[in-house]
């Protein structure tokens, strides 16, 4: 799999922290009647997707500052989007585990539960557009609190009458308004990336106090990276959804 590009809200994972193989599937709930002389009536209640798990090693200056960027997102419980070749998922870290070998070293194990296969979810999209949208900037705006990113210009835009149509200046409006909003998202990432490197050299110092306040400020640079991943899923979303809209 080392040709594969894999991210995780903000981690993207590159030499010996992609895995060999990843799996994906799951189950499919049933719910079955065994009746007189051997028939069975079988309910399909719905899919039960497996969690998604898998190992590595991360290595290099940035090995420490990754791993608890990694073991933040975990304690924050937040939805993140999952991707690799062709597969998007919606998915909560379940479970992070780090060997600290040496600062250059550190092998790892991650599981995550699947909140929702996006590609299966944008291929069974109705006409709810508005209200998907609607509903996917209000949970980016909530996970971007801290960004100071301002999302009441693309919810006005969206809610426009005619914002879905194809043609309209207010489809236009909301695609420009949406691009806008990816962009304020991807700078925000950088600087909240900026920060959180920046606490590399304080954290591996000598300096207790130094170091106590640098990895308060990687928590809060982390945190703050962490939601604008997963609100960046979001807005994604709403954006992918308002192009299909013009197909």
């Amino acid at each position: 799999m080392s040709d594969v590009t894999l991210t995780l809200g903000p981690v993207l994972f590159s030499g010996f922290e992609i895995p060999p193989f990843l799996s994906f599937g799951g189950a499919q709930r049933l719910a079955v009647h065994r009746l007189p002389g051997g028939a069975r009536v079988i309910d399909a209640m719905g899919r039960d997707d497996a969690t998604i798990t898998w190992s590595g090693i991360f290595t290099g200056a940035a090995a420490s500052e990754r791993a608890l960027l990694l073991d933040t997102l975990r304690g924050a419980g937040l939805t993140l989007p999952l991707s690799w070749d062709v597969f998007f998922y919606s998915v909560v870290i379940s479970e992070f585990t780090a060997e600290y070998q040496a600062g250059w070293w550190i092998p790892y194990r991650i599981a995550c539960t699947v909140v929702q296969d996006e590609v299966q979810f944008a291929e069974g999209l109705v006409a709810t557009l508005t209200g998907q949208a609607t509903s996917d900037l209000a949970n980016a705006a909530t996970l971007a609190q801290t960004s100071g990113i301002n999302f009441a210009g693309a919810t006005s835009a969206l809610a426009a009458p005619g914002a879905t149509t194809l043609g309209t200046s207010a489809y236009l409006g909301a695609q420009n308004a949406v691009g806008g909003l990816q962009a304020s998202i991807a700078g925000g990432m950088g600087q909240a990336a900026t920060a959180l490197a920046g606490t590399a050299a304080p954290l591996a110092g000598s300096n207790a106090l130094a170091g106590a306040s640098a990895l308060s400020q990687a928590t809060a640079a982390a945190g703050t990276l962490a939601g604008l991943a997963a609100a960046q899923g979001y807005v994604g979303r709403t954006a992918t959804n308002l192009g299909n809209a013009s197909s």
